[in-house]
């Protein structure tokens, strides 16, 4: 078959163990038993299983230790960078949502209060002061 998003062929669970191979060590484990950090990755995996061209996150750094949320946040930047995924990201950690995006929207009261090139969002002295002071 072609390649799917972890650059191997097939789309069953050993797709999934290329960019989380923590999930090889817990595969006959039940995905509840899970931490919180691995069933994040289990909930990537699974959806990078079906080879998608779009991956949509909602909070995937939630509930999640300081150390976890690199490691998530790495990976979405590879399977962005490496897979050719598109990966359509909400977060409320703006620092390291926007250390990896390409382009960034600020939502204010439910509008887009903002957009513009990630770089250009990080560096924005209104948008330092209110969503990254203390969170870099």
């Amino acid at each position: 078959g072609d390649p799917g998003p972890t650059g191997k062929s097939g789309s069953g669970p050993e797709s999934g163990f290329g960019l989380f191979p923590v999930l090889k060590e817990r595969a006959r484990q039940r995905g509840g038993t899970l931490s919180g950090g691995e069933q994040q990755m289990l909930a990537i995996a699974r959806a990078l299983m079906s080879r998608p061209r779009l991956l949509l996150l909602d909070e995937p750094s939630l509930g999640l230790a300081p150390m976890l949320v690199k490691q998530i946040f790495h990976i979405i930047e590879e399977i962005n960078r490496s897979e050719g995924v598109t990966v359509f990201l909400v977060e409320q950690n703006a620092h390291h949502a926007l250390a990896i995006a390409h382009h960034g929207y600020v939502l204010v009261n439910g509008e887009v209060g903002m957009s513009g090139p990630a770089a250009e969002l990080l560096n924005n002295e209104e948008i330092r002061a209110a969503y990254l002071e203390g969170g870099v």
